[in-house]
């Protein structure tokens, strides 16, 4: 085993820093809120969240490890969509929040799910063959063309939050809100239909790079660092991460024709 890619080093590399962070502040962060109120041993949950996010980054990088360490991720990241994320949907479905929060963690389940379908062992493909090799990378993919379409809507119906974020100097901030909603909704779609789908998925990773590089650091270096200003910050880090190992997935295939299911 060995490292697959760019943007596997850098995803592990975050997970890293996720997990440093979330031990030193003792509790969720960002990418694993909102968790109800009523939920047990949360304290050892956020622990556990950072513990996870850590010794998953650090086996990434080593060989052995890497195969466990890809599984454990997928099934954690998965599981917490599954028992904290879509919970939100079906409390409020007519709250584009509640898709926006399920997006972010389906972002990076697709990044996990794109490794573990990479280094899945002989007993993965016996005992998940659905979730591994060619199928794996898949459902990987259209996990991730969803998420796109909940970022897409959100532009549209935050337009008041979205628009006041756009740097001065683009000027027009209504239209560059509209223009990165649709341009998520188009990449969704194009992945989800297979349609010059690694165009979208690398244009889709890099805006979200953008965000962070034209958004968000230039409001920390200015020291607008805010609760919000900060999560936002790491969040659209990890986010573009994770999206960077989704496109990594679509490496040798063609950039302008449509792909087989």
């Amino acid at each position: 085993m060995r490292i697959a890619s760019v943007g596997h080093a850098v995803f592990a590399a975050t997970l890293i820093a996720l997990g440093i962070l979330g031990v030193i502040e003792g509790g969720f962060t960002v990418i694993w809120q909102p968790v109800f109120d009523h939920v047990p041993a949360a304290t050892f949950l956020a622990y556990l969240c950072a513990v996870v996010s850590l010794a998953c980054g650090l086996g990434l990088f080593w060989p052995r490890s890497t195969p466990l360490a890809a599984r454990v991720l997928f099934f954690y990241t998965l599981a917490w969509l599954l028992a904290f994320k879509l919970p939100l949907i079906a409390k409020a479905p007519l709250t584009e929040g509640s898709y926006q929060y399920c997006s972010e963690m389906a972002v990076i389940v697709a990044g996990a799910w794109v490794l573990h379908a990479w280094f899945a062992t002989d007993a993965d493909r016996r005992l998940l063959g659905f979730a591994v090799g060619d199928r794996g990378l898949r459902l990987a993919r259209v996990l991730y063309g969803l998420a796109l379409i909940g970022f897409g809507f959100s532009h549209f119906v935050y337009l008041n939050l979205t628009a006041p974020l756009i740097p001065h100097w683009l000027h027009a901030p209504v239209f560059w809100a509209y223009l990165t909603g649709g341009a998520y909704l188009a990449a969704g779609v194009a992945i989800i239909f297979n349609v010059l789908a690694r165009l979208a998925a690398t244009l889709s990773a890099l805006m979200m790079g953008l965000f962070l590089l034209l958004i968000w650091l230039p409001m920390v270096a200015a020291g607008h660092i805010s609760a919000f200003n900060w999560g936002e910050t790491y969040a659209t880090w990890v986010l573009t991460a994770a999206a960077w190992v989704v496109a990594d997935s679509y490496r040798g295939m063609p950039w302008f024709s449509r792909l087989h299911p």
